[in-house]
């Protein structure tokens, strides 16, 4: 940087010269410069004689300052992903309340004055227009010879006095509240040897016409934030950094604060984490007393953005940002969508809030006024929006709930949960919209979960974040989620509310959708509880029947599940009607299920009659008609007509884009089918690249872990192998770890890739037993010994032996199949019960009924010893061990 010519001594007040000293910053002697303070900032004049400025700005041993740099915050991290070159004139520093725009500022001004590229430094809190203004004045006394009596013309005196001296100067306009404080105050821009830099959480275009290069600051890189807490904290303490550095969001303010008070109260970050996870716990319980508080850090991270918030709710529209900030505080900290912002419940709940809170007259908010509201969160940095997303910072966030009247966070997590609902795409559109609102979901439930409850209900949320988990392919996700959602109801509302039971329903639902065979014995329980608890001829009983029908057929028992769907259609006609649309939709799973035994033709023309039926009741665009004619397209196909099935299907495909659109999943699905057709009707060449092209449009919409993308990935495989064997087994390999991962060891689409698998490898014996044997490799290498699906895996492989004929194989293998659940469950464990009651079966299958009583005996006594002697499964084994004896008996009374 080019240095201007030394002043001389006649561009200073009466009275007063310029000293040279050496000074020390970090370590570094530097040229002429005003000398600095122990604290690294109090800007002096050495003088030999008082002057009337001394009034103003105070004398210490016959040196006078104008106003102290802040001192460098302890552990200061350099922040070498911003960059903060001397030579260049920074602007604006934008930024959160509590993200170091002060220290940087002042770090800038240090730099400066080691380098000698600045000789005089004027720090001015820039709150208001009147601290502004006694700075300058200040400043004007003590280099201008201005009136100190006179405020407004003293600083005016000192911005002239700034556009012609020849010294290097720097402004620091520190926290400046509102841009037209300035109006009149800017300090002049086209002067060589001056710099201006201004801090400030506001981001309009106001603070944008500053001029300058605008930097936004944000919170530590992961290594800075590492960084300073390492070196604030003692090893003893610094026992899980990684741990508050996530809790804390990497933002300064709240980890120099944290940091004092693990130094003040002697916990380690670990004993940090855990009482600023207690919901009981305010932030400011977390922080040292205040003569404790380090000084870079005096105010509490609340008292931090206060302000901010004051300043955002008195701008139009007034008293809105606060009610706005209180709503994001109980969503995602790392992304809200914009529109939960302008739902009808949202804005309902604003404007309440706003009359409540300010006593103005109630009005309907519109989503402009709404939006116009979160904008100002985003110009005060309260907030960031960008490409339809909203983030507030999770401390904010935590600060904002310690702070809110009686009753309002319950308030507020049920509006926000009402606004998800209102967003949330059906059918599993939209995934990544999905996934946005479930971890927004998932946000209202760590915060305010216990407010989703009432005695008499559950907030509808939570069974739509986990259907929607099913809908987009997470069906082992989705079973997982029910699983804990029916424990939770049932100990808050009870095992028999409506809502308790539906969770149990969507539980059997999703496992069965995963292949789980529990699905089957959960819903038999739920049929059972709703018809104790409603009545057999309920909707809600019927429903169960039809869950349950549904979890029979895909455990691969199609004639029990024709059984109860033929009751349950003579039931829902008599209860609801021939043409109600539960009745029509058990007539089309009916249809359904008699395909799947074997009946294709059948199908055909129950389907033909059904879509007579439902196009009349429910019009030709409704979802179940054209679901109807899908069916009977893929019948058709297999009843011997894939050249008709293309051809329905294509029609069908085009009405599907029409009414649902293109990327809808079931037009996808309708491309799937009309792409294996048109292979299926003589055009292989044609079904690979509409395969190719729907695998690409899958990944697009869908995700590579859907299971439809899963299954399309495997039919191109497929496809691609009429000419030959693929290129080689790894591709199949690689596509059914995948399947394990994300589907699960059940469903059927993982035993459709180890079945092909079993085919590609050509080896001797039954294709199933080598399909289950490959299954189970798989799991072993995917999931792991110890997953506790593993077991009934393994069980699944002594079954495909045993149904090939080798029983003896197969008790064999469930010798040490027994061994293995005993040691993972415990050896009282009901899974591990259940093993050994199949275990004896299986010897008893192999001949060796000696084997078989033993087994059956000590399970007796067990079960007499965990169960008493009334429990049906100690009744089910009193049975066996008499049959296991018989057989023992038989030889003898033959003889």
């Amino acid at each position: 940087m080019h240095e201007p010519e030394r002043p001389s001594e006649s561009g200073l007040p009466d009275g007063a010269r310029w000293t040279r000293v050496e000074n020390d910053v970090s370590g570094t002697a530097t040229g002429p410069v005003v000398q600095l303070g122990a604290l690294y900032g109090d800007l002096h004049v050495h003088s030999t004689a008082p002057s009337a400025a001394q009034a103003v700005t105070g004398a210490v041993e016959g040196r006078r300052f104008v106003r102290r740099i802040p001192a460098r915050a302890g552990c200061f991290q350099d922040r070498a992903s911003i960059g903060l070159p001397i030579e260049e004139t920074l602007g604006v520093l934008t930024g959160l309340g509590g993200v170091g725009k002060t220290q940087l500022a002042a770090e800038y001004a240090r730099r400066g004055i080691a380098s000698g590229d600045v000789d005089l430094v004027v720090w001015v809190a820039a709150s208001s227009r009147d601290a502004i203004v006694s700075r300058y004045a200040e400043a004007g006394v003590e280099f201008a010879g201005a009136d100190p009596g006179d405020p407004e013309l003293a600083a005016e005196l000192f911005l002239g006095w700034l556009e012609t001296t020849p010294r290097r100067w720097l402004i620091v306009l520190d926290d400046l509240t509102s841009p037209a404080d300035l109006t009149g105050l800017r300090p002049p821009a086209e002067v060589p040897s001056g710099r201006t830099v201004i801090t400030t959480r506001r981001r309009d275009a106001a603070v944008a016409g500053l001029g300058g290069r605008r930097v936004e600051i944000g919170v530590f890189t992961e290594a800075e934030a590492h960084a300073y807490l390492h070196a604030a904290l003692d090893e003893r303490l610094a026992d899980d950094v990684t741990g508050v550095v996530a809790d804390l969001g990497r933002l300064p303010l709240a980890l120099g604060q944290a940091a004092a008070y693990m130094l003040d109260q002697d916990v380690s970050c670990a004993d940090y984490r855990r009482r600023f996870a207690d919901r009981t716990k305010r932030l400011a319980d977390l922080v040292p007393a205040s003569d404790a508080l380090p000084d870079q850090y005096h105010k509490t991270v609340a008292v931090t953005w206060s302000l901010s918030i004051e300043a955002a709710d008195a701008e139009r529209p007034t008293g809105l940002a606060g009610p706005v900030l209180e709503l994001a505080g109980v969503l995602d900290p790392g992304g809200i969508p914009t529109a939960v912002f302008t739902t009808q419940a949202a804005r309902t709940w604003l404007g309440h809030a706003r009359t409540v809170d300010t006593d103005a007259e109630w009005e309907e908010l519109d989503a402009d006024t709404a939006h116009a509201a979160l904008r100002r969160l985003h110009l005060f940095s309260l907030a960031t929006i960008d490409s339809g997303t909203v983030r507030v910072h999770a401390v904010v966030q935590r600060a904002v709930r310690d702070h809110l009247p009686p009753g309002r966070l319950g308030d507020l997590a049920w509006v926000a949960a009402d606004a998800l609902v209102d967003l949330w795409p059906d059918g599993g559109r939209e995934p990544d919209l999905g996934q946005t609102l479930r971890a927004n979901a998932d946000a209202i439930d760590r915060c305010a979960g216990e407010h989703l409850w009432t005695p008499d209900e559950f907030h509808p949320v939570l069974a739509v974040a986990g259907n929607s988990l099913g809908f987009i392919g997470q069906v082992s996700a989705a079973a997982t989620y029910f699983a804990r959602l029916h424990a939770t109801a049932a100990e808050r509302l009870g095992p028999d509310h409506r809502f308790t039971l539906g969770a149990l329903g969507s539980l059997a639902t999703w496992q069965g959708e995963s292949g789980n065979p529990e699905s089957v014995p959960i819903a038999r329980r739920l049929v059972a509880d709703r018809q104790r608890v409603l009545g057999p001829r309920h909707p809600d009983t019927l429903t169960a029947r039809h869950t349950l029908a549904r979890q029979l057929d895909l455990v691969g028992d199609p004639a029990d599940a024709a059984a109860e769907l033929d009751q349950l259609l003579a039931d829902r006609v008599a209860v609801l009607g021939a043409d109600h649309p539960d009745t029509l939709t058990t007539r089309h799973n009916l249809a359904a299920n008699r395909g799947e035994a074997g009946d294709a033709t059948g199908a055909v023309e129950v389907f033909e009659a059904l879509l007579v039926d439902t196009e009349r009741v429910l019009g030709a665009d409704h979802p179940d008609t054209l679901s109807t004619r899908h069916e009977l397209a893929r019948w058709r196909s297999a009843a011997g007509d894939p050249t008709g099935a293309a051809a329905a299907f294509a029609q069908l495909f085009a009405d599907r884009v029409r009414v649902l659109g293109p990327d809808h999943p079931l037009t996808l699905t309708t491309r799937s089918e009309l792409a294996l057709t048109t292979g299926l009707a003589g055009d292989p060449a044609g079904a690979t690249a509409a395969l190719e092209s729907l695998l690409a449009d899958r990944l697009r919409v869908l995700g590579p872990d859907h299971p439809d993308t899963l299954e399309t990935r495997l039919s191109l495989i497929v496809s691609g192998a009429e000419d030959g064997p693929p290129d080689g087994i790894a591709e199949v390999e690689v596509l059914l770890g995948d399947m394990l991962r994300v589907l699960g060891p059940y469903h059927p689409s993982a035993w459709h890739t180890c079945a092909y698998l079993a085919v590609l490898r050509g080896g001797p014996g039954d294709p199933m037993v080598t399909a289950a044997d490959e299954l189970l490799a798989a799991c072993l290498r995917v999931l792991g010994t110890d997953h506790p699906d593993i077991w009934r895996i393994r069980t699944q492989v002594v079954l495909s032996r045993s149904e090939a004929g080798d029983a003896v194989g197969a008790a064999e293998a469930y010798e040490g199949l027994v061994s293995d659940v005993a040691r993972q469950f415990g050896p009282d464990h009901q899974n591990t019960l259940r093993a050994r009651r199949e275990l004896a079966r299986r010897h008893a299958l192999a001949g060796d009924a000696a084997a078989a009583v033993a087994v059956a005996q000590q399970l007796l006594d067990d079960r007499l010893r965990l169960l008493g002697t009334d429990h049906p499964d100690t009744l089910a084994s009193h049975a066996d061990l008499a049959t296991y004896r018989s057989l023992t008996a038989a030889p003898e009374a033959s003889t």
